[in-house]
């Protein structure tokens, strides 16, 4: 009896060790199957997840930042051990213990899905599970990735160390509107760095990774809050916190940025302009577009955030201006339907979903998007985005526009208003617009190519498209000094004369007679009246004696135009380029000849900190000094490319300051220090431009329709347009960076001529038309020899206006004589162009 109860003891024994057998085979099976084809877990410890790139000014600011995943890395040493404890304990209490895997916890949650019947299906993933699952898996609910996380999480455990794993899994977890990562989080919710969380705040962002969506803070408070009680609580059982604080934790109001307790983040960082998307798109090509948007760069920009508000400030005002001039409303940004206007709740909801630009400031205010509620006779009223109430805009507002408030408005128009204040309190509101015309601007150091401002257009978020760097103009007269320059460098002078007459020469397309923007010529004039006066007569002259091919060297060699066409109407800048490139060439204008790369960044530094990238690679020798003596700079050695010979720069710096003293600049550009530059204005007054510089500061403008047509019926002028704009904004600049005489070099000597004839006079003479100009030493210049390019003179036209006094005979290139005018008045002052 006693062996037949051994036997079958002994039976049930060898079936249960058979099937415990039979089971390990299996699992083993299958955990041998799953684990053949596994993606490498090695490759995480070289992981550098996708981190935000962040721009900040010259002072250290942050002005914008670029991230597909909004995250900010933090190493685990920096992350702190009360964040780090809230996320143990809402997640994976026994991380410290288990190895990679928590059966205990896998069994628990196979139970209570027994005992619901299906309806309590948990995870019982560990911390290193979901890294797994984040980096290498998929995330669906499926045993067979669970048997590949498992194993996964078992290789990582002997590859990593805990630390290591949790700083993956904290900088990799997405939380919630866009921000991976706590760090990212701590801002996104708090506007908090993480050594800034109270308990409950860091339980707050541990009750996220189940479910982002479903744990909204305004959403879903009641559940969010429920949960984040349920981790202070497991943080108390865990010994991270004890019962004291626990208790005045779960007391805590739910509190975050979503729902209006703290400002945020975004608010601190100013509105994103032309300036740091233009840094976005070059660093996208140079980097590529992945890298930059996830390499974790730190960007310092070259900009200079007062002056690129000044910058603004000239752009917008000259903009305006001009757009009123014209008379027209264009109409309204967008429209609300009247059934809405009769709740406020309706139209002020309609209001913020609408397209209306946010970020116009002017002199006079900000503005604002409105709606129109009622239109009257001698009213407008109005709702104002975050205003309360309503407004008005009383009929005197609207002087500048054609037509009355029916003509141009009707109830539901969203447009633009800018509050007209008396001390403190709005006394109405004034009609806005975006204007039509647009156009750009850039100001660079003329020594590094820094770029210190840079606008794009009237408005970023009215259109994102930069007319500074990305828009193709005809450039018009202000290409003349690259003309001229060829020439200076060809053994030409200032006081070389050249006939300003008639030409005539025939094209493909028929005989081209190109003018003057007067419709005058003068006669024999030396170099310097023709480029401060913009004569184009004598640009087209000047670029047949020295050569098409010249002209175009030089262009490209500033970089102006990459291949240049050599083409006689390319000389009075009918070939388009940016006016990026145009302000880089001028900067070498002003800095003695030298090779200038222009640039919107200072330095790069990858995510460790390295330094990837330095614009500036002159050597300052003196630097390193703790002291110098008074009054003594630190010298800076350069070897860069001297593009155009010292001398040449400085005579044709000199001529251009011309035309800023008495020439087509004269009127409305007026510094406290020396100043030279270019008006220039195509056919029909297409394109408007001014380029002009000081001693350390280039900025140019240009203004001009998208869709190029003429603006002010064909007689608009870069010196009237974009003069101004140059003014106001260089004014600030000279206030703030000074100026000075423009630098003499070394090799030549100055001799007194005529402005008018070229002759010249002795050394004590003096008058209003007397200039000293700059030759160099040991060519002595050959004074009376007139060139005209070869050209024959225009049939039936006058060679210049008829004069009262006789003049004196000179013989020209071509071996033909001329008859050099008396110093006649040269009548209306022009700004050129493609005529």
């Amino acid at each position: 009896m006693i062996r037949f109860i051994l036997s079958i003891f002994g039976s049930i024994f060898s079936t249960i060790t058979l099937g415990i057998g039979v089971m390990a085979l299996s699992i083993g099976a299958i955990f041998w199957v799953y684990g053949r084809d596994l993606p490498s877990h090695e490759s995480l410890a070289q992981y550098q997840p996708p981190t935000i790139s962040r721009i900040f000014s010259g002072e250290g600011q942050l002005i914008d930042e670029f991230a597909k995943e909004r995250r900010l890395f933090t190493p685990s040493d920096e992350i702190p051990a009360l964040v780090k404890q809230a996320f143990i304990s809402a997640e994976d209490k026994n991380f410290y213990s288990h190895a990679g895997y928590d059966a205990r916890g896998m069994l628990s949650a196979a139970i209570d899905a027994v005992k619901s019947r299906g309806q309590n299906v948990r995870g019982a993933s560990t911390i290193t599970q979901q890294v797994m699952k984040n980096f290498l898996l998929s995330g669906d609910r499926r045993a067979e990735r669970k048997i590949k996380e498992i194993i996964l999480a078992t290789r990582l455990e002997e590859t990593l160390s805990k630390d290591k794993i949790l700083e993956l899994y904290l900088n990799e977890i997405f939380l919630g509107q866009n921000s991976y990562g706590v760090t990212a989080a701590a801002q996104t919710y708090f506007n908090k760095t993480l050594g800034e969380l109270e308990p409950h705040e860091a339980a707050t962002l541990a009750s996220m990774p189940k479910a982002p969506s479903d744990y909204h803070p305004v959403r879903q408070h009641d559940r969010l809050l429920n949960r984040r009680n349920y981790v202070l609580r497991e943080m108390k059982e865990n010994g991270y916190i004890s019962e004291a604080v626990y208790k005045v934790e779960r007391d805590q109001p739910l509190r975050s940025v979503q729902n209006g307790d703290f400002d945020a983040f975004r608010t601190a960082l100013p509105p994103r302009d032309y300036f740091t998307d233009e840094i976005r798109r070059q660093l996208s090509v140079d980097f590529g577009e992945g890298e930059f948007f996830t390499g974790g760069f730190t960007i310092r920009a070259t900009i200079d955030e007062e002056m690129q508000t000044e910058a603004a400030l000239a752009m917008r005002k000259g903009l305006e201006q001009f757009d009123r001039s014209t008379g027209v409303w264009q109409g309204p940004i967008a429209e609300i339907d009247p059934e809405l206007l009769g709740e406020e709740t309706s139209w002020r909801e309609a209001l913020s979903n609408s397209d209306a630009s946010r970020d116009i400031i002017t002199e006079d205010g900000a503005w604002l998007p409105a709606v129109v509620l009622k239109v009257e006779d001698n009213a407008l009223t109005i709702g104002v985005e975050s205003v309360e109430g309503t407004g008005t805009i009383p009929r005197s507002d609207i002087k500048w526009m054609r037509g009355n408030f029916f003509d141009n408005f009707k109830p539901g128009d969203v447009i633009h208003a800018m509050a007209i204040r008396d001390g403190d309190s709005v006394k109405h509101w004034s009609a806005r617009q975006v204007p039509e015309v647009q156009g750009g601007f850039v100001a660079m150091d003329v020594n590094s190519g820094r770029v210190l401002a840079m606008q794009g257009g009237f408005s970023y978020q009215h259109s994102v498209f930069n007319r500074a760097t990305q828009a193709q103009r005809q450039p018009g007269s202000s290409f003349k000094p690259f003309v001229y320059a060829a020439a200076l460098d060809s053994g030409y002078s200032p006081a070389t004369i050249v006939i300003d007459a008639p030409i005539e020469v025939n094209t493909p397309q028929g005989v081209w007679r190109p003018k003057n923007s007067n419709h005058k010529f003068y006669g024999p004039t030396p170099l310097r009246t023709g480029i401060e006066m913009s004569r184009n007569l004598m640009t087209i002259r000047l670029a047949q004696e020295v050569g098409m091919p010249v002209v175009a060297g030089y262009a490209e060699r500033f970089g102006v135009y990459d291949n240049m066409g050599t083409f006689l109407a390319n000389s009075l800048g009918a070939e388009e380029t940016t006016l990026y490139k145009m302000v880089a060439a001028y900067a070498m204008f002003a800095n003695g000849g030298e090779r200038v790369e222009p640039t919107l960044v200072d330095r790069i530094q990858d995510r460790f900190g390295r330094t990837i990238y330095r614009h500036d690679d002159r050597d300052c020798v003196d630097c390193s000094y703790t002291e110098l003596e008074q009054g003594i700079a630190p010298k800076i050695v350069t070897n860069r490319e001297q593009v155009m010979d010292p001398i040449t720069a400085y005579q044709l710096t000199s001529m251009l300051k011309g035309v800023v003293d008495r020439g087509t600049a004269s009127s409305v550009i007026n510094l406290p220090v020396p100043t030279a530059g270019k008006t220039g204005t195509t056919n029909d007054a297409r394109d408007a431009w001014f380029v002009g510089f000081t001693s350390n500061i280039v900025a140019g403008c240009y203004f001009g329709y998208d869709n190029p047509r003429p603006m002010r019926g064909g007689r608009g002028y870069g010196g009237t347009l974009c003069g101004p704009v140059f003014q106001q904004f260089m004014q600030k600049a000279t206030e703030k960076y000074g100026g000075g005489p423009f630098e003499v070099p070394p090799g030549g000597h100055f001799i007194k001529i005529d402005r008018y004839t070229g002759s010249r006079l002795p050394n004590e003479a003096g008058g209003a038309n007397v200039v000293a100009e700059y030759f160099r030493d040991g060519e002595e210049p050959i004074f009376g020899l007139a060139f005209d390019g070869g050209f024959g003179m225009g049939s039936n036209l006058p060679l210049f206006e008829e004069v009262t006094e006789s003049g004196r005979q000179v013989t020209t290139s071509s071996g033909g004589t001329a008859v050099l005018g008396p110093k006649a008045t040269f009548g209306d002052v022009s700004s050129g162009g493609l005529y």
